[in-house]
This record gives structure tokens, sequence and C-alpha cells, in this order.
């Protein structure tokens, strides 16, 4: 016979057997040659034109590394032309700025603690009082004000203690930190100590890095098990949402208050509650009491006050007051909204500060913010005037005001209530509206102005959504992974045809869930999804949709967060290094200080002569590769495998009894940069069915299949 090419159809599919992935072509001709036989596994490959070719490898962007699992990037330029990306972990939230990570995690609480507060131990453990503290286990807390304890020679001096610390919670008053020595005979005498003026600031509750799943007597939602069993729960990971308002950023963690980063800081500069941005006032003592502002706020909103020193009479730190007949900058106080004014009296003058904006939201669930339009949301939040968190509201700021939150006529905040659901997943913003998903409906929300100013409508029902992060954009079409399938959402709300839906969602670990995340890599027109499978914790699996090509294809890698982003030359990726990388930088894998090659494969259905009724001999292959793009000092090389079968169910035979090798290495002799391969190899070969399997796992290798061809014939039946 003569040469039939290999060619077998873009995308990898596993939606039935692999034989039944390949399918005979017109008249009864070598399904391979006709196109119709198709790829069935696959691993850090792609298609480009077709064909398959080695996905780019990963590079470190620095040496520095962080604390905790990354589950959320964001990246913006400010106006002095810094380039900045936010990471979100479950125990710290950082700004990346030229490789390194500050730490920005926002102080929970600050406060002089119990006198003498450290207890030494033979260790480096230390016992730590705090009446109340509100820790909890992984915690962090920064200590300042302390003394050596004990006398002279003591080892465990102030700079051992004044620093941050992670804790372990003994109880509601006490937990313990580890020092960096053994207290000495000398430390242990002065035991406890530490001063009376201890200072301890500590950092908002860290979150789980992975779902634990508790099953028993007060897990789940009550009722929803018989009575004296319980019922199983899952606890929830910590993940956060981030945007960049102007050159600022506003970030919270879903469950969690709002925060906000000012960039006229420094990156050192922690971030603050949102609801803390009120300003400055001076009051004026009379009757009635006038308040003059710094931040233009509107009449009902609610605020509390602080102060270094005293408050007029008739005034009390952390009692909620509502400004009324605001005028400009001033405006009088009630203890109720459109109540009576406010009478002060007494010496009492000077600047006070607000120390919380009582109707910025204090839980949420997610944080967006809209481009065009300017709005700040808050989804899954807690109402006007409440502070029980409703998982189906929605609340918008003022336009361009991110501290108004108390809609008037005379601005454009509000709220909305999504009725289908019970509770909001995720969102995302297109070329003209906002898309919502609860976990069972998608919603589109549409700015119309005033009075309505966001209006929503329902896109589709009975549609769910895997996680918060399991969603991404590309060119103007949304892409969504469900719970049992993926969809698309383009103008209408559709499923989105896929060649490995058995595959993916066999093997998935749905009380990891949470961990899904999806992102884009828009210069191979891909969307990725990365996911835990059914037997990893962590994540360890990706599939991809290539939406030019319309074909799918899948592989293994552990990552926990991704970022395509125009604003560097890169997508970005968060790592199990705790470290950030370049993908598509090189041919290896450079996560960590070692580099390593990337062993990448892809693997044909089986295909036959006719229907599998002959043998087939093959004796020469004529490989065509390109190795464009490697960068190896050696030869580039990659692996071409014929696996033959005696039928598709027998398992690979190859029987050495009659000579046969079912592999040949594959490379061009030649010095970087490899352009293309051609040439030949004898091999023996013979089988009813055969798989085609290209394979690689050299440094610095790039390669790209071609069209080889192969010299098969009939060779009986038996």
């Amino acid at each position: 016979m003569p040469l039939k090419k290999i060619m077998f159809r873009p995308g990898v599919n596993r939606e039935n057997t692999r034989y039944a992935a390949e399918t005979m072509g017109a008249g009864g001709s070598m399904a391979v040659q006709n196109a119709t036989a198709g790829w069935y596994e696959s691993d850090k490959i792609r298609f480009r034109a077709g064909t398959p070719e080695k996905i780019g490898g990963w590079q470190r962007i620095s040496t520095s590394t962080f604390l905790g699992v990354c589950r959320s990037l964001w990246n913006w330029v400010t106006l002095g032309l810094v380039n900045l990306l936010g990471v979100g972990t479950n125990l710290k939230f950082y700004l990346e700025k030229g490789g390194a990570y500050y730490d920005i995690t926002p102080i929970r609480a600050t406060s002089t603690i119990n006198n003498n507060p450290f207890a030494l131990t033979a260790s480096t453990t230390v016992t730590v009082t705090d009446t109340a503290h509100g820790c909890i286990t992984g915690d962090f807390v920064t200590f300042s004000g302390a003394t050596d304890i004990g006398g002279v020679g003591t080892n465990v001096i102030a700079s051992i203690l004044n620093r941050e610390f992670q804790v372990t919670v003994l109880s509601a008053n006490t937990y313990t930190i580890q020092i960096a020595v053994v207290p000495n005979a000398t430390a242990l005498a002065g035991s406890p100590g530490g001063g009376a003026s201890v200072v301890a600031a500590y950092q908002i509750n860290t979150g789980a890095a992975y779902a634990l799943p508790s099953v028993g007597w007060g897990a789940g939602t009550w009722s929803t098990g018989p009575w004296g069993v319980g019922s199983s729960s899952t606890s929830s990971i910590r993940l956060w949402s981030q945007s960049n308002w102007g050159e600022d950023l506003v970030f919270g963690p879903r469950g969690g208050a709002m925060y906000y980063w000012d960039a006229t800081g420094t990156t050192s500069t922690r971030g603050v509650l949102l609801s803390s941005l009120g300003g400055t006032v001076t009051l004026t003592i009379a009757s009635p009491c006038v308040i003059t502002l710094t931040e233009a706020l509107p009449t009902g909103t609610g605020i509390q006050l602080a102060t270094t020193g005293a408050l007029p009479t008739g005034l009390l730190t952390g009692t909620t007051y509502y400004l009324e007949n605001v005028q400009g900058l001033t405006a009088n106080l009630s203890t109720t909204p459109g109540g009576a004014y406010i009478n002060t009296s007494g010496t009492q003058s000077g600047v006070q500060s607000i120390s919380v904006l009582e109707d910025v939201p204090k839980v949420q669930n997610l944080i967006f913010v809209a481009d065009v339009n300017r709005f700040v949301f808050a989804m899954g939040c807690n109402d006007v005037g409440s502070a029980i968190q409703d998982p189906m509201l929605i609340r918008w700021c003022d336009q361009e005001s991110i501290l108004v939150w108390y809609p008037q006529p005379t601005n454009q905040a509000g709220s909305v209530r999504l009725s289908h659901g019970s509770r909001i997943v995720s969102a995302i913003q297109t070329r003209q509206e906002i898309v919502v998903l609860t976990d069972s409906t998608v919603y589109s929300l549409q700015y119309v102005g005033a009075p309505i100013v966001w209006s929503t409508q329902l896109l589709g029902d009975n549609i769910s959504i895997i996680g918060q992060n399991a969603i991404a954009q590309a060119s103007n079409v949304v892409y969504w992974m469900g719970v049992d399938k993926f969809y698309k959402y383009d103008g209408r709300v559709q499923t989105l045809r896929c060649d490995l839906r058995q595959y993916v969602f066999s093997d998935i670990n749905l009380t990891q869930a949470a961990q899904v995340f999806a992102g884009t890599n828009e210069g191979f027109n891909e969307v990725w999804w990365f996911y835990c499978s059914n037997n990893s914790t962590v994540v360890d699996k990706y599939v991809v949709y290539n939406y030019l090509e319309d074909v799918w294809y899948y592989g293994t890698m552990g990552r926990t967060a991704w970022l395509d982003t125009g604003l560097r030359n890169y997508p970005v990726a968060a790592t199990y290094s705790y470290n950030i990388v370049n993908h598509e930088l090189g041919n290896d894998n450079n996560e960590t200080s070692a580099s390593l090659p990337i062993e990448s494969y892809v693997a044909s259905a089986e295909f036959d002569i006719d229907d599998g009724h002959n043998f087939g001999f093959v004796w020469r292959l004529l490989p065509d590769l390109t190795f464009r793009g490697s960068t190896t000092s050696n030869t580039p090389q990659v692996t071409i495998s014929l696996i033959p079968m005696q039928n598709s169910g027998s398992g690979y035979y190859n029987p050495r009894s009659e000579g046969g090798s079912d592999q040949a290495s594959v490379q061009r002799i030649a010095t970087v940069p490899v352009e293309e391969f051609t040439g030949q190899v004898y091999i023996r070969v013979r089988g009813r069915q055969m798989v085609f399997k290209v394979r690689s796992d050299q440094l610095g290798t790039a390669w790209q299949l071609g069209a080889p061809r192969i010299d098969i014939r009939p060779d009986g039946r038996r």
C-alpha cells in the first residue's frame, strides 16, 4: 500500500470508548488519512492550526514567596505607572511589585493588652494572655512596646518579642506563639514579663486553605438529616474578590467586610475598612449641634464618632447618629433617621473623626466594580440598617462616590434583591452588562440611570456554577463550569459543547468545588479551568477549551489562581510553591530554582485498516515535526510510539516472537534553533488497531506535529 498520512481530528475527545473515537472514512478507506480519527489522551499540549504542540513553559517572577494558598490575583497600574498585582491568600493579602510581596493585610483590632502578658517555658513556646483576644488558630499578631523579660543577661530581649507571630489559640483569653530562642535561666526567672505597655495589632482572621468536611451533630443545616444522626457539611475556603477603584484597590474576603488600599500611601501601607474612611469632622456645640464634614455624605447617612479626647455633652462614641438637613458639608445629627436634631453643650471643641460609616456594607460575598459607570457593588451583603447578611441582595454605591451607600433621590446608590436561587455565586462584566450567577440562575444587570439605576433581567434558570472563580470571558463571550457541564453566554445562555464532559465530571472532587477557577490565555484563544481530581484535595488537573478552533484538551498541573493580563507580558499564575510564575515563557518548568523538563504528550484513538478485520503491518514511519522554539543546547527530541493491539479490547499486542517494536525515537540532529524535521525511521509494528503517540520530556524542547506518514499494509486476519 502507498504511504498513509496520519492526520487526526484536532482536539481530544473522551465521550466514548477509545475505539469509538475512531470513525471510518468515506468508502472504507483508512480513517487516519481522512482525518476522521481523533485524539484521546493529552497532557501539556495545545492545538494550533489543527495539530498538537507542546505548551509553553513557566518561570517564577522572583525568589520571593508569600504565606498561604493564593486564590485571587488582580493586576492594575497606578497613576504613577507602578504595576501592582493584588495577591489574596487564605492567610494574608499582599501587593506584588517588582517580584516582592508586600503585606497589606488589614488590622482587625489594636489594643494595649494585659500587664506582663508573656509567660515563658523552657522551649520556644510562649503563652500570651489577652482577655477576649478574638483570634482563631493561624491568625497573625504584631507586638510593639514589649520590654526585655528578665534582668541583665536575658536572651528574650525586646526585639525578640516586638515582631509578627502566628498564633495557636488555647482559650478565649490565651494563645501561644513561637519565639526565635529558647529562654535562658535569667529570662525564665523574669517570666511572665513584657511590661505594661505591650500593644497587640491583630490582623483579620485567617481562612481555610481547603474545604474540610465535617459530619455529626451540629454539622450542616438544621433539619437536613434524620433525628439523632446529624449531617455532613463543608467548611468554606478563603476566597477574595478585588478590583481597582481608579488607582486604589477595594477588596475583601467572601463572607467578610470591605477593605480599601490607597495608592497615595506605600506598598507597605495596610488596607483599612472602607467604612472607616469617613474623614474628620468639626463639631459646633449648639442647639442643635452642627457637624462640618470633609467628605460629602447624603442626608440619612449613619455614622459613629471617634475622639482622642472627649465629645461634647449629648454625643457618645460607639453610638450611631444620622445626618440630617445636609447642606453641602454641614449637617445636623439625630439618633433615628428623620428624628429630632441633637442639642449639645459643654466646652469640648476641635476636630473629631468618623470611625464608622454605618451604611457601607458590613459583610459581603463578592465585590465588583463596574468600570464604565464607576459603581462599586457588594453582592450577598447586609441591607441598610441591618447587620444580617442576605446572600441574594445586591447593593451599589453612588456613582463615583465609593463612601455613599445610603439611597436618596439626589444620588444613585441603591439595591436589588434577586429572587431565583439561594445565593449569589459570581459575577463578571461584559460589553454592556454585568452577568450575575446565583447557584441556579443567570441574571443581567444593566445601567438604566435614575431612579432604577440598575435593572435586572433573568437570562436563564436551572443553571449551575461550580464556584466563584469558575467563570471567564473571552471575545465578549462568558464561559463557566457548572456542577455537571459547561456553559457559555454570548447573548443567550446555552450549554457549551464539550468533548471531555464525562472525563472531567466523572473525576472531580465536588467537596473541593470552591477551589475550581477559570482563566483565559488569549494569546492562544483558550479558556482554562483548573480543578481537583476525585481523590485529591488540591488542584491537580485542568481542562482547556479553544474557542477559535472549537476543540478541547486536558492535562495535569497544580495551580491555585490564574490571571491573563494585558498589563504584563505573560499570563501569571499562583503555585503550591507559594509564588507567582509567568506562563508561556520558555519551554521548561522553572517554578523553583531547579529547571525541570515538562513532560508533554498526546495519544490518538485506535485506528485500523477498513473495519479492523485485517492486521496491519507498519514497517516505516516518516515523522513530520517542527522543533521551532527549542532552546536546548542538546539535540531536541520527541518519542513517537505506534502502540498496536490485537483487537480493541485486548490490550497492547506486539509479541517479541515476531520481532516487533512498538516505539521509535525520532530526532533531528542539528543545532539550535531547530526549524523542522524530515526523514524516516524503520520499525516493525503489527496489530488490528494502533495508537499513535507523541511524547517529550527533555529540557528546552518545543515541538509541533505536522503530517507524519506510515507505510502500512494488510497482514492477514490472524
